[in-house]
């Protein structure tokens, strides 16, 4: 071999350990210190590990990838058990807010939700005050923030949230218009469309203990 060679693989080597690394090191803080942005996450394990080389920073999938593994190892013995309490709270809260035809997202949904994670749901209203309205009239008390959300790779959108708390559990309402339904916002793993679950993907999800078959059963009837 090439001596030439040899440092290209002996590079591609290295480069693919520190990506490893640094997911690994992201996964950590997040599930440890509650970073829940995983750009944030891999800048701040980058710095740690003293890596600098940009292409050693991995892609969000390979983190998440990360975090799943962290969880098995580290966490097998408590990570199910929050996962499962923020469910059937997600399920609860759909019941709750079904004239605003809720949708389950983010780690609740995708199953990486630990100590740290918020019950996440997008309602859909084309005044968004109704969905406020409609809480504080029942008495619960929420604080008001936007988000900006990608709905093309090149364009974002800002959303009202609404943040409150119930049984000891934070709730994160993303307030989107009637259209967003058929067309969701990027995802910030993948920049694939959301995956989104209806109460009925969410309670099959919970009727079969996150089984592997029925999570795919539960993705496809997100879609939908």
């Amino acid at each position: 071999m090439a001596r030439g060679e040899h440092h290209r693989i002996h590079a591609q080597d290295r480069l693919q350990r520190n990506r490893l690394r640094v997911a690994q090191e992201a996964a950590r803080l997040m599930s440890e210190h509650g970073i829940r942005d995983f750009h944030h996450a891999k800048v701040k394990a980058a710095e740690r590990l003293g890596i600098v080389d940009a292409q050693a920073l991995p892609r969000n999938n390979e983190i998440e990838q990360a975090l799943r593994e962290h969880q098995r190892i580290f966490h097998a013995d408590t990570q199910p058990q929050l996962l499962q309490q923020r469910r059937e709270a997600a399920a609860e809260a759909m019941r709750f807010l079904e004239r605003f035809e809720p949708r389950l997202v983010g780690a609740v949904l995708e199953g990486t939700a630990d100590a740290h994670s918020a019950v996440c749901l997008h309602v859909f209203s084309d005044n968004a005050e109704s969905v406020v309205l409609f809480l504080q009239e029942r008495g619960v008390p929420l604080t008001q923030q936007t988000r900006r959300l990608r709905t093309t790779r090149d364009e974002q959108t800002e959303y009202p949230v609404l943040l409150f708390s119930a049984d000891g559990l934070p709730f994160d309402i993303t307030v989107l218009p009637s259209d967003a339904l058929r067309q969701p916002p990027l995802d910030r793993i993948d920049e694939k469309p959301m995956r989104r679950a209806p109460l009925a993907a969410v309670e099959e999800m919970l009727a079969t203990g996150d089984e592997e078959d029925g999570f795919e059963r539960m993705l496809s009837a997100a879609l939908r």
